[in-house]
């Protein structure tokens, strides 16, 4: 696959982002990318001198990868986006503290900046998640929207990638049969799409949501998750929740690394079901 390109600032919250980048990228043959946000003034001598260090300090882990860097300057939502552009990644990792500039923290405005903006998915990783083991457990919320299905695309590469299994969330947010019969139609054309991939997957349908993020989130907690995967666009219909605010909500609440992936981003052969 293509290359993984992930952001970092020497931050705690970034270097987990590589760690979990080199897990993915030995898995896939991908090569890595470290983008490093500098300000307009900042020596880049002892960045480099610091981030060649720390590539050295990794170096035995990668299997048969490169792992690279380059410095960029300007707004680091636009910087990182560009550079999964410019190097057709398949994936762009942030940690919750991931570029120079940032802080505070690659969250709310800058992170939903960055997710807008990017050409591909975007795993934004918290600095506090427990990354003692392999990517076994992955969330998929499915609402009653078109968009809903289309992030199972990408959820499956990463099951396929760790034998993960997914956890299909059928989201009942009203009573209203129609909508109900929807939410489980879209469930049962996943679940015949994860079939042909011979995906491992469990469904679970939760009733009466009042709120999306916490029952999301409450269940990948009780599932021990690793990961939940979104749709950061979804079709406006007044009876579907999981629009732009749940995706700024879950990228805010969530300590369970969120994988976000937006309409434009899916291969069509992979939305066909």
């Amino acid at each position: 696959m293509n290359r993984v390109v992930v952001g970092f600032d020497f931050s705690s919250g970034s270097a987990y982002a590589v760690d979990l980048a080199i897990d993915i990228a030995n898995r896939w043959q991908s090569d890595i990318r470290l983008v490093y946000v500098k300000e307009k003034n900042e020596d880049e001598a002892p960045i480099r001198a610091e981030i060649e260090r720390r590539n050295a300090g990794v170096a035995h882990l990668l299997k048969g990868i490169k792992l690279e860097y380059v410095l960029r300057q300007g707004n680091p939502a636009d910087e990182l986006t560009a550079q999964a552009k410019a190097d057709n990644a398949a994936l762009l990792i942030v940690g919750t503290h991931g570029m120079s500039g940032m802080k505070k923290g690659l969250l709310g405005r800058n992170s939903y900046r960055t997710i807008e903006q990017s050409p591909v998915p975007v795993l934004i990783v918290r600095e506090d998640f427990n990354f003692d083991k392999a990517l076994e457990t992955i969330v998929v919320p499915l609402d009653n929207s078109d968009d809903t299905r289309h992030k199972v695309g990408m959820a499956a590469t990463f099951a396929k990638t760790f034998g993960s299994t997914l956890h299909l969330v059928g989201l009942y947010t009203s009573q209203n049969h129609d909508i109900r019969r929807i939410v489980q139609n879209y469930v049962a054309m996943v679940q015949r799409y994860l079939d042909k991939l011979d995906v491992k997957y469990v469904t679970k349908f939760v009733d009466d949501v009042k709120n999306v993020t916490q029952s999301t989130i409450d269940y990948a907690h009780s599932v021990n998750a690793d990961m939940i995967a979104i749709m950061t666009e979804q079709e406006s219909n007044l009876s579907s929740l999981i629009l732009g605010n749940y995706a700024q909500q879950m990228i805010n609440q969530s300590d369970i690394p969120v994988l976000s992936v937006r309409p434009k981003q899916v291969m069509t052969d992979n939305a066909n079901y």
